[in-house]
């Protein structure tokens, strides 16, 4: 057991003597120490598989931590959970939905779903209100604050307005069954709460937690961990105080200072030693973040030798950046015979992405893009998930107008404008209000005719698809449906065989996933909303990665280029202007510590903003890495003529081309 650890990661993997801490700083092995404990548990200390839980952040991450747990255990790890803390919550919520009177079946709402609740909620709102009051919301849940509470503290009109909008969407969630991905979280806390009986049941289950990026928790996931763990706190933390960049979205950083209060018997055991990157970027990093007030102090080293000097490089504007960086990259590339996959360019903003897509089609480099558009929020799988929704619980409306709407099938809005009065009057869903007695003298004849027949399809579809493999059902209901014709029929040729060929890959992602989990329809489309596409993209792919710096935090390549590293940028204007420069700080630490062997970082002296062309300057955090530094720019070096670089571009191209 714990073969190759070094001396703090083997003492995290055998503590149990209370609640740890433990402070991985970046690219230390944190996931190996995780992963080790677990089969620690299991092997030396024979504690039950069912009797642990590992909790991440993300799916694919999650996935990879039982892979790798699965490698190290020679037995069976059946009922071992490693997962998010949604797929958590959602879990307890299923088994427990009763006591909140919800039924099993109740729905997951995405953020797509709820935005359009708030749409409807606030017709006359302008899009950046809604946005703002939703997202008030959700931060209020992951703040445990509830609607009353929201309102009496209410600190301007704003959030005076939210406050009133919560309690309707409060009301019209439970009116569809359904909940949002906050409530996955604040609503097993609220019931553990206020039921200790069966938050001790969860407790006696769990003899120990794990928690992975503990420094992303919010308020409410933290209150889920001590629920969980109760008085005997047997529980592993693991995260990096430096690494905190989700405050917008309701990371507490304090969650960590608490951890220290709550727990005075808490063991905290530091990860300096870096296994990923050379000692000339560690020493840069940590130059950055020593400018930050330190809740822990650490340092990070490796034994990876001294490494090339970091580049710090001018550039023109926006335009030259991109076609320097793509340059260079190819000129590395060819001098040092790597793979495109080795590299990534990695920005403050999406915004940013644009020049450097277009270098690198010019130059028909393959790249991929962090944080686009997720397969789930595709309009066809979208359509097909929405009929999924229905089958599991015919209460959520949401769906059903999807679905019913999708393909066009004659039903209208004014149909489904009158059928939501009946529905209202009623207190029902669309589903029930379709069937209601005296509903034929509210619906004309021919309107509800057609309504009925889409419901009774519905119910005939959800009786097979309690037995029949789920794959099989999913190809009778699009045949059923006739989707393939309709987007033929409404869409040009070649966006309709795109949008085809995406829901044949999920009806067959769905149909392997259903007869591995030995799950019918039915259970797949429960959980459908907390599944990522991410699980299905097996394979790595020789491209470069372009990401956001948020999107690249637990990655790491080879050789990474920091671009638009200017004041307004990083750090972000609103940051500066708000007082909150210590996490932009965070946000290049965590940039830097992605790469393993070469650093390069670029800026801009003028960038176009709107059709101004703006002055930039450096952003403070160059100074801030220090000396050890290869400085270039347009007074150190000459910039070659757009036809020279285009010639230079042209011959490395030729000599990377695969020999005939």
């Amino acid at each position: 057991m714990a073969h190759g650890l070094n001396a703090p990661q083997s003492e995290a993997v055998r503590y149990l003597d209370g609640p740890l801490l433990v402070l991985a700083g970046a690219g230390s092995g944190k996931t190996r120490v995780i992963t080790q404990k677990i089969a620690y548990l299991i092997e030396e200390c024979k504690i039950a598989p069912s009797h642990i839980a590992a909790i991440t952040f993300t799916n694919k991450a999650a996935k990879e931590m039982a892979e790798r747990v699965g490698k190290l255990i020679k037995g069976p790890t059946e009922g071992l959970t490693v997962s998010t803390f949604h797929a958590l919550g959602a879990r307890i919520l299923r088994q427990e939905a009763r006591h909140l009177h919800l039924k099993p079946s109740f729905s997951i709402l995405d953020a797509s779903d709820t935005a359009q609740l708030f749409q409807e909620m606030l017709k006359d709102a302008d899009k950046a209100r809604v946005r703002m009051i939703q997202n008030r919301i959700s931060l209020w849940k992951n703040a445990l604050v509830g609607p009353e509470d929201a309102a009496r503290n209410a600190a301007d009109d704003l959030e005076a307005g939210a406050a009133k909008v919560y309690v309707e969407y409060e009301r019209t969630l439970r009116a569809y069954q359904a909940v949002d991905f906050d409530d996955l979280i604040r609503l097993p806390v609220n019931l553990f709460e206020e039921h200790d009986d069966i938050g001790g049941r969860w407790r006696s289950r769990l003899w120990h937690l794990l928690v992975d990026e503990c420094q992303d928790t919010n308020r409410c996931q933290y209150r889920m961990l001590q629920l969980l763990t109760g008085p005997r706190a047997a529980f592993t933390a693991v995260g990096d105080d430096d690494q905190s960049i989700y405050a917008w979205r309701g990371a507490d950083i304090e969650n960590l200072r608490l951890l220290s209060s709550d727990y005075p018997n808490l063991k905290v055991i530091k990860l300096e030693q870096n296994y990923r990157s050379v000692q000339r970027i560690l020493k840069a990093a940590n130059a950055v973040i020593a400018h930050n007030p330190k809740l822990f102090e650490k340092k990070l080293w490796s034994e990876h030798g001294h490494g090339e000097m970091i580049r710090v490089t001018a550039c023109r504007d926006g335009e030259h950046e991109a076609e320097w960086v793509v340059a260079r990259l190819l000129a590395h590339k060819f001098e040092n015979r790597t793979r495109f996959s080795d590299y990534a360019i990695l920005y403050r903003g999406n915004f940013q992405a644009k020049a450097f897509e277009q270098q690198l089609r010019t130059h028909k480099i393959p790249y991929a893009l962090s944080g686009g558009q997720s397969f789930f929020d595709r309009s066809e799988i979208k359509d097909l998930t929405s009929y999924l929704r229905l089958l599991a619980n015919q209460d959520d409306d949401p769906a059903f107008i999807r679905a019913v709407t999708t393909p066009k099938r004659g039903i209208g809005g004014a149909t489904l404008e009158a059928l939501g009065q009946a529905a209202g009057r009623r207190h029902q869903s669309l589903f029930a209000a379709a069937f209601a007695p005296g509903v034929e003298n509210e619906i004309k004849g021919a309107a509800l005719a057609a309504v009925r027949e889409f419901c009774q399809f519905i119910n005939r579809i959800e009786a097979r698809a309690q037995s029949a493999p789920a794959g099989q059902v999913l190809e009778d209901l699009l045949r059923a449906i006739d989707y393939e014709a309709w987007l033929f029929e409404s869409l040009e040729p070649r966006e309709a065989e795109s949008k085809w060929a995406n829901v044949r890959d999920f009806v067959q992602w769905l149909s392997v996933k259903g007869a591995e989990e030995n799950k019918n329809l039915i259970e797949l489309s429960q959980t459908v909303a907390l599944i990522s596409m991410l699980d299905k993209n097996e394979g790595e792919q020789d491209v470069v990665q372009l990401a956001t710096l948020h999107a690249a935090k637990g990655l790491e390549f080879p050789h990474v280029f920091l671009v638009g590293i200017e004041e307004g940028v990083l750090p972000h204007r609103e940051s500066v202007e708000l007082g909150k420069v210590e996490e932009e700080r965070r946000l290049m630490y965590v940039g830097i510590t992605r790469a393993q062997r070469s650093l390069t970082v670029t800026y801009c002296e003028r960038r176009k903003q709107g059709r101004e062309i703006v002055a930039r300057e450096p952003s403070r955090f160059i100074v801030e890495m220090g000396d050890d530094i290869k400085h270039s720019g347009r007074d150190q070096a000459p910039v070659v003529s757009k036809d020279e670089g285009r010639a230079k571009l042209a011959a490395f191209r030729s000599l990377l081309a695969p020999k005939a």
